[in-house]
């Protein structure tokens, strides 16, 4: 009977006093933190629950701190970076990519070996040894040279052996996503790559978590873990380039009356989900011109008052999907006077019939319309005649005509004749009558006789216009005087099509010739990166020519 107490004694102990619990996925990874309510929702395709057992003694755990990862790696530590090809429309696959940053000098060779690089020292010198980590010895020298997946050793943390991949024994990293409350574990090189459908998922900004063990003989060792915010979205991410000819700065949201805006739709979509859909644009300029609707992402539009307009953009996607089941029909009451022939409209049965879900994407922009330099012409060049004789630079005189506003600076690009390596650039303030009409003369000075090629640009701060001109310089004769100013304007037709293939310089204020990024195209559509960065804050706190002519730049010979 004693004996029997002392049995029941121990059981209520056991009962009172729990035996340590085994580790699981969410205990070893987010830094420990439950994640309960995310847990609630579906499983991911090929994913497993975070609640099942991980082998701690096979796949140790280090805190974020813990003094053990600075020799986690020889030389240095490895650094992890993750990207995705987020926001993802919600239905569509989202892809994660790991990358491994290793220490200076060092890099995986074609066995998946990390050797030292060649001709590279780092902080602690030479080595003799080529190997940072040599794995196919250790895979000569240990089980991991079985081809057996049977090896205790060739598991993963929840114990599912490693897959049969004829190449898995160059794999010498293992990864461990962590989302959702799933995980999903792969053997890999120094980056990989994983897609998963988004059809489960919900709504809003998600953590994605990864860290990343090495191979160590009969064990792993931490290397590097990263996370990084990814968003699923159920609007069609949008964005919108917009461009105009002679549009000095897009960027300013600022453009020009009377001249065609080319608004060109992106659509961001990477894993190419709607490519079987029917996509749909509307377009509301707010200029009082009305709704446009079209198929097509590209669509030009021209303001012809000045102020500011609302623009706003509806794009609608049909996406293929499968037709909801028929409801149950309920039994028909007949009499003599319905004919027992006519049923009511149900959905059809036919499994080829085709259905379909709408998602939606917005854009809106706020832009402005003023008025500025629309055309540019020469339309006169004459010779300066120079009392003989007379010796130095050939002076030519080009009568300038302009459409739009009055410009207020005036630059000149001269260059060889194939237009492509430049000689000298003047650029100087244009002063004239604002109240007449765009006409002046730009006077230029050319230190030798051939042929040339000259770009000419008009400019003010919202429009700059150019015009391009093949200039004959002829030797010092009257008779060649006589010919330029007779002879060398270049036809205005040909000029046309030489223009549009040529690129120019344009300049800024105090004489300064220099790039302007992308000009004349601006892009839209920052709202969701801005939603994306202020997401990855909540959860982790803490001027160029359209067309350039000139490929560079020399002195005057």
């Amino acid at each position: 009977m004693d004996c029997l107490y002392c049995f029941l004694g121990l059981l209520l102990l056991a009962a009172r006093v729990p035996p340590d619990a085994a580790k699981r996925f969410h205990d070893m990874l987010s830094n420990g933190k439950p994640s309960g309510f995310i847990r609630q929702h579906d499983q991911l395709d090929g994913w497993s629950s975070d609640e099942n057992d991980w082998n701690e003694k096979l796949y140790p755990v280090w805190k974020r701190g813990d003094s053990k990862w600075k020799n986690s790696w020889k030389g240095g530590q490895v650094q992890a970076s993750l990207t995705s090809d987020s926001p993802a429309l919600v239905g569509s696959m989202i892809t994660f990519a790991v990358n491994l940053v290793f220490p200076k000098c060092q890099k995986e060779d074609a066995n998946g070996n990390i050797v030292y690089e060649k001709n590279c020292r780092n902080d602690t010198g030479a080595t003799a040894d080529p190997y940072v980590y040599n794995w196919t010895e250790w895979a000569e020298d240990s089980d991991w040279g079985n081809d057996s997946s049977q090896s205790h050793n060739n598991v993963f943390p929840d114990g599912k052996p490693f897959p049969p991949h004829p190449g898995w024994k160059k794999w010498n990293f293992i990864y461990i996503f962590h989302t959702f409350g799933h995980y999903f574990q792969t053997l890999g090189r120094c980056s990989t790559k994983i897609s998963i459908n988004t059809a489960n998922m919900s709504l809003g900004p998600q953590v994605m978590e990864v860290i990343v063990y090495r191979r160590h003989r009969r064990t792993y060792i931490p290397t590097a873990r990263v996370k990084d915010v990814y968003i699923v979205t159920d609007q069609i991410p949008v964005f919108v380039t917009m461009s105009q000819e002679n549009n000095r700065n897009s960027s300013d949201e600022i453009f020009l009356r009377d001249l065609p805006i080319i608004f060109n739709v992106l659509i961001h979509d990477p894993s190419h989900f709607l490519n079987e859909s029917a996509i749909y644009y509307k377009w509301n300029f707010g200029d009082g011109t009305g709704l446009f609707a079209s198929n097509n992402p590209m669509w030009n539009h021209t303001y012809l008052l000045n102020g500011t307009f609302n623009l706003n953009l509806t794009v609608q996607a049909k996406v293929p999907g499968p037709c909801p089941s028929p409801s149950p029909r309920p039994p028909m009451v007949t009499t003599p006077l319905v004919p027992t022939g006519n049923y009511p409209l149900e959905l059809s049965d036919n499994p080829d019939e085709s259905c379909h879900i709408s998602r939606y994407g917005y854009f809106k922009a706020t832009i402005t319309i003023v008025e500025g330099i629309l055309e540019v012409n020469i339309i006169q060049m004459t010779d300066v005649l120079m009392p003989m004789p007379q010796t130095g630079d050939s002076l030519m005189d080009f009568v300038v005509a302009c459409q739009g506003t009055v410009p207020t600076e005036v630059c000149t690009v001269i260059s060889d004749s194939t237009c492509q390596i430049a000689q000298n650039t003047v650029c100087d303030p244009v002063d004239v009558d604002m109240h007449s009409p765009c006409l002046l003369t730009v006077r230029r000075a050319f230190n030798r006789t051939g042929t040339f090629c000259l770009n000419l640009t008009l400019g003010d701060d919202a429009s700059v216009a150019l015009t391009s001109a093949l200039v004959s310089v002829p030797g010092r004769d009257p008779a060649s005087s006589v010919r330029i100013a007779n002879g060398t304007l270049v036809a205005a037709g040909c000029l046309a099509v030489f223009v549009t293939v040529i690129a120019f310089f344009m300049y800024k204020k105090h004489k300064e010739y220099t790039p302007i990024e992308n000009p004349g195209i601006m892009v839209k559509g920052k709202s969701l990166n801005v939603f994306f960065n202020h997401a990855k804050s909540m959860f982790f706190p803490g001027s160029q020519e359209k067309d350039p002519l000139l490929k560079n730049q020399q002195e005057v010979p």
